[in-house]
């Protein structure tokens, strides 16, 4: 476990996809200057007034029709290219497949595609920010993510170290192993509270093709008994495969 806590390569770059915070930026602990920007982007995202937000929907409709103009060219254009997208999602969701560095995962329909350097795939709520689902991949010499330790010390390191900012107050509630096509997975939920609101989060992480794998989504505490099930259909539908 302690490759894991004191590995550069792991912590720098894992740092970038801490999920989307409210209120001020992530202080720099030896983060590389693009993480901050990647966070900083993150930062002004989530800084919406109650006002804002009302404008936009008003502004834009619905969220259907947001989501309709957002996802339908882009679900046209999945159609086209993977015949067995209708078999492999289901209904309220899209499947991303990454089959370059070999990995898929569903996500709620509605949710928007945005990019933020130093992350693989981000998708947001076009409405609630805290509402996402965060990829990053980074190249390991690790075989199997239990060479880093049983899943309850890897996840309280990884929420510590990377997936919560320091001045947060961080909680583990389960972690657990599972095993999927000869593949195996760490899952957790933890809680990270900041002063003015509580993210309730879910993570899954994996070891294949020399890449260590990390997925993680979640949602404001207010909206967790609502979200919980959606989220956990997006931590059961990630998968990773060899390529």
């Amino acid at each position: 476990m302690a490759s894991l806590q004191n590995s550069p390569s792991v912590y720098h770059t894992l740092s970038p996809y801490s999920f989307p915070q409210v209120g001020g930026a992530q202080k720099n602990h030896g983060m590389l200057s693009f993480c901050r920007r990647g966070l900083s982007f993150l930062v002004r995202a989530e800084q919406s007034s109650p006002n804002s937000i009302s404008l936009s929907q008003v502004r834009f409709g619905r969220r259907e029709l947001i989501a309709v103009s957002v996802i339908t060219p882009w679900v046209s254009m999945v159609n086209q290219t993977s015949p067995s997208f209708a078999a492999e999602t289901k209904k309220g969701y899209l499947l991303v497949t990454d089959k370059k560095d070999g990995y898929s995962f569903l996500y709620p329909f509605g949710w928007q595609e945005v990019v933020i350097e130093g992350q693989d795939k981000v998708f947001k709520d076009v409405i609630e920010p805290l509402e996402s689902i965060s990829v990053n991949v980074i190249p390991t010499v690790k075989q199997d993510i239990r060479d880093f330790g049983p899943p309850q010390q890897v996840a309280e390191t990884l929420i510590k170290k990377v997936l919560a900012p320091s001045s947060q107050k961080t909680k583990l509630i389960e972690a657990k192993e599972h095993g999927a096509d000869g593949k195996v997975y760490y899952t957790f939920e933890f809680v990270a509270q900041a002063p003015n609101f509580t993210r309730h989060a879910l993570s899954a992480i994996a070891i294949g093709n020399g890449k260590f794998y990390t997925l993680t989504t979640g949602a404001n505490e207010r909206r967790w008994g609502k979200m919980k099930d959606k989220l956990q259909t997006i931590i059961d539908s990630f998968e990773i495969f060899n390529v």
